[in-house]
């Protein structure tokens, strides 16, 4: 039997985009109990990098004509992911967040970078 394949039309039809997005905003929740100190720092930082991995994604769907821009978008976006884990581990060690919030945060951007690898490999 084949797999039906469902066109993908959009950015928001990316299961990358979608996790991308969730994420950062699992993240955005998270570090809204920061410490006020930590505002201008760790908490703008990790919220901009997880910000920019579902960004990433969305701007190279938009130039997706040119399938190495949109490869490297994604290698951008898994760059931004990579610090995201880094904030997550200054938020643990600081204890502004649990060890199971941050392997739940972990295990989700891991997955996540397996699958941005995946499509970038695979794409075109």
């Amino acid at each position: 039997m084949e797999k039906e394949y469902t066109p993908i039309r959009s950015f928001l039809d990316l299961d990358v985009y979608r996790l991308a997005h969730k994420s950062a905003l699992d993240v955005f929740w998270m570090s809204a109990r920061f410490p006020i100190e930590e505002r201008y720092s760790l908490t703008d930082q990790i919220r901009r990098s997880s910000r920019s991995v579902a960004a990433n994604i969305a701007e190279g769907w938009g130039k997706r004509k040119y399938p190495l821009y949109f490869k490297k978008q994604l290698v951008d976006a898994n760059g931004s992911l990579e610090e995201t884990k880094s904030w997550l581990m200054f938020a643990r060690d600081c204890k502004y967040i649990s060890i199971e919030q941050f392997d739940a945060l972990l295990t989700e951007y891991e997955t996540l970078g397996s699958k941005l690898w995946r499509l970038e490999e695979r794409w075109k």
